[in-house]
């Protein structure tokens, strides 16, 4: 969970690049790429979720 007001804006950023990226493919009405979007920012979520070293320490 973000510590500070700087953090949680990053974070929303990140949410909203996300959603304008998957909304772009909608507009073109490419569904097969909608669904490959998805995939790709659910790994890149993984990713930053388990990453080593985690970026805080508990």
């Amino acid at each position: 969970m973000p510590t500070n007001e700087k953090e949680l804006n990053a974070a929303l950023f990140d949410q909203l690049t996300l959603v304008e990226r998957i909304e772009r493919q909608v507009q073109k009405g490419d569904l097969e790429t909608v669904k490959e979007e998805i995939e790709i920012l659910k790994k890149e979520i993984n990713r930053k979720l388990y990453q080593q070293p985690p970026l805080k320490s508990e």
